[in-house]
């Protein structure tokens, strides 16, 4: 059979496989690491490049409203002017006497 040096041995041996394995099996590489930096920061650019898409879009639909509440302000001011000078004819046709 085996002497206890031999097994102790062996056991030593093991040990160090296992705790090689374990631990080489939870690092990650330099490279591994790089490629995952990568691709998030492909995908944050994406995302970020949409984002400014979307504020410059925002900003082009925000000035229109305001051009458009800018000429609907203008053009309640015109009406109430011709409403105005409406209501002046209409009571100065009321107050004519009809010619017979």
């Amino acid at each position: 059979m085996f002497s206890t040096q031999s097994r102790i041995g062996t056991a030593k041996v093991a040990a160090a496989l296992v705790v090689a394995g374990l631990g080489l099996s939870a690092c990650a590489t330099r490279g591994y690491v790089d490629e995952q930096v990568a691709t998030l920061n492909s995908r944050i650019n994406a995302v970020d490049a949409k984002a400014t898409d979307a504020i410059q879009r925002a900003d082009a639909a925000n000035s229109a409203a305001q051009g458009a509440a800018g000429s609907a302000s203008s053009t309640n001011a015109r009406i109430d002017q011709l409403n105005s000078r409406i209501d002046g004819i209409e009571q100065r046709m009321t107050a004519r006497q009809p010619r017979n």
